[in-house]
């Protein structure tokens, strides 16, 4: 028992981000089969890439993995009116999410997650730019 409490104490301590990720941005690519494509990490509080640019009116795939060992994940965007309304939890699997993008603009992205009495994960800079350009 008391190791259990040692260990709720622990995870209740600010967690350093061990790797500092810059900004980065990533156009996605267009396949033979007409669906852009674009591969996204989730780490330690980063997202890289963390600015995705898809074209309006074309398929998209983006292939999530998150490649933190202990602490968790999501990626979510809500943009439903742009034909976009993903919330999906990432493990060291890859997930597939799919939409057709449908209109032009810049949606941001993010880690929904985080312990009580923390910062969000958000808040500690996981996030980014979904940029739908026409």
């Amino acid at each position: 028992m008391r190791y259990l409490l040692l260990l709720f104490f622990l995870l209740l301590l600010p967690q350093p981000s061990f790797t500092k990720e810059i900004d980065s941005s990533h156009a996605a690519e267009i396949g033979a089969d007409g669906v852009q494509r674009a591969e996204v990490i989730a780490g330690s509080y980063y997202f890289r890439p963390n600015h995705i640019i898809v074209k309006a009116g074309v398929p998209a795939e983006l292939e999530i993995r998150s490649e933190a060992l202990i602490v968790p994940h999501d990626f979510i965007v809500k943009a439903p009116d742009a034909g976009i309304d993903v919330s999906e939890e990432l493990t060291r699997k890859p997930v597939i999410v799919r939409f057709t993008p449908t209109k032009g603009g810049r949606y941001p992205f993010y880690c929904g997650r985080g312990l009580p009495f923390q910062k969000s994960h958000r808040a500690k800079g996981m996030e980014g730019v979904l940029e739908v350009i026409p």
